[in-house]
């Protein structure tokens, strides 16, 4: 998932002129329509990054980071023997948490493919003592939970010879060959056949590493170097499955064929990170922000950077607060079992979207962006004032909506509040104020 820290956001200014061509004059089918429409409503999805690369302990780019050569890489697989993994379990745990679809890597960056597929022995049916099909087993358990699945596939690939030419990562790693651009597009072809083929209905195809492939001059992003056959590939996955939603980690604005846009580690048009998505870049498709339950994708036997219950409840909040989805993302252990304390922090989450989901699933982006201080939601006349940091008195400037009534969510305590021409003041009595998110529904007229 994580990009070179020189990843810059000049791309963006280049990027629609080199963009390869989308699924040219894309009408999406009215299963695909109904698919959108419970996406937007859905809000909040887990993300699961697995692989061989979780035997290393360094996360799922450590192919990358430690140059490791192919031929030591391609050890990893007779190693891994995940008989913890429970896909009912997982998918559980995931409903638990209010969450309502679930997204998981099929093949990352590393060429690895974590599911039965004849285009290659290498995945975890024929290189692994595990022997099985985790995405089968997953497949299973989504359809059994109502819980729908979603297919992370990467465009890019630092094993295949025929991922060529190059892209700007794994350039260090040891044993890369030489190959055929039309056969490595054919390999992709193949899986994604197998992917929408083998495991029922599929909600979505999340594809990521576009953005390897810009050529960089050690200055500036230039353009495209390949044509990722986009045109086909789209049609491809729209023809076997119309409902099946397409979004692309591209890091631009979305294209034809795309059914709904993505950002990584940022919220919606704020590009904190220097290499995410500008605002005047989002389009009119559904949204969705992927994030880290810690500081890491795959597992990290490291990582400390686990985020709390006060910044996970703030994360869906503001998410929600610019109409988007929040898909969060756990790294399983080796051995397929997620870390305890991942697991404690998802329960809490989902004690919490069952009290205050109502405010969450289902809403609009309310009538003010998200800040640090506040965040809102709306479901009809009713928007959902989200107060995130335990002030007890708010003031919305310019507010001249008619109200019909102020109260808390939940106990519909009746709040004090004063309305004229500059904006609307609110009191939450002190003792009411809670210490993660004061929710205060206001209804309209």
């Amino acid at each position: 998932m994580k990009l070179n820290s020189r990843y810059i956001p000049f791309f963006l200014l280049c990027g629609m002129l080199t963009f390869g061509q989308g699924q040219k004059d894309y009408q999406p089918a009215p299963e695909n329509i109904q698919a959108r429409e419970w996406f937007k409503e859905a809000r909040f999805g887990l993300f699961v990054h697995w692989g061989v690369y979780s035997l290393l302990g360094d996360g799922e780019w450590v192919m990358n980071n430690q140059n490791i050569p192919i031929d030591a890489y391609e050890k990893l697989p007779a190693f891994f023997n995940p008989i913890d993994f429970n896909a009912d379990e997982l998918v559980q745990m995931a409903k638990d948490a209010g969450m309502k679809y679930i997204t998981i890597t099929s093949r990352h960056h590393d060429g690895f493919s974590m599911f039965d597929t004849e285009a290659s022995t290498y995945n975890i049916v024929d290189s692994t003592p595990y022997g099985k099909d985790v995405l089968k087993q997953l497949a299973d358990a989504c359809r059994k939970e109502d819980i729908k699945l979603f297919f992370y596939y990467s465009l890019l690939d630092w094993h295949s010879d025929d991922y060529f030419p190059r892209g700007r990562t794994g350039t260090g790693i040891p044993g890369r060959g030489e190959g055929e651009w039309n056969k490595y597009i054919a390999f992709m072809k193949t899986q994604l056949r197998e992917l929408l083929t083998n495991y029922g209905d599929i909600a979505g195809i999340w594809f990521d590493g576009h953005w390897d492939q810009k050529e960089w001059d050690g200055k500036k992003f230039g353009k495209l170097q390949v044509d990722w056959h986009y045109d086909e590939i789209y049609k491809l996955i729209h023809d076997l499955q119309p409902q099946c939603l397409i979004g692309n980690n591209h890091h631009l604005a979305p294209i034809e064929g795309e059914d709904f846009q993505m950002f990584e580690k940022d919220l919606p048009g704020r590009n904190t990170t220097g290499w995410g998505t500008r605002a005047s870049d989002i389009g009119q498709l559904p949204l969705e922000v992927c994030e880290t339950i810690n500081g890491s994708w795959g597992f990290n036997l490291q990582d400390r950077k686990h985020k709390s219950r006060k910044e996970l409840i703030h994360y869906i909040v503001k998410a929600a607060g610019y109409g988007s989805n929040l898909l969060l993302n756990v790294g399983p252990m080796p051995n397929g079992k997620i870390q305890e304390e991942h697991k404690a922090s998802l329960k809490e989450i989902g004690k919490w979207m069952r009290e205050n989901g109502e405010t969450i699933y289902g809403t609009l982006a309310g009538p003010v962006a998200p800040t640090d201080k506040m965040a809102f939601t709306q479901k009809g006349k009713t928007i959902y004032l989200h107060i995130l940091d335990q002030s007890n008195t708010v003031f919305l400037e310019d507010f001249d909506q008619k109200i019909e009534s102020i109260k808390l969510f939940g106990d519909q305590t009746q709040l004090m509040h004063h309305q004229n021409e500059f904006g609307l003041l609110i009191r939450v009595p002190e003792n009411k104020v809670d210490e993660v998110d004061t929710i205060v529904e206001i209804n309209l007229k």
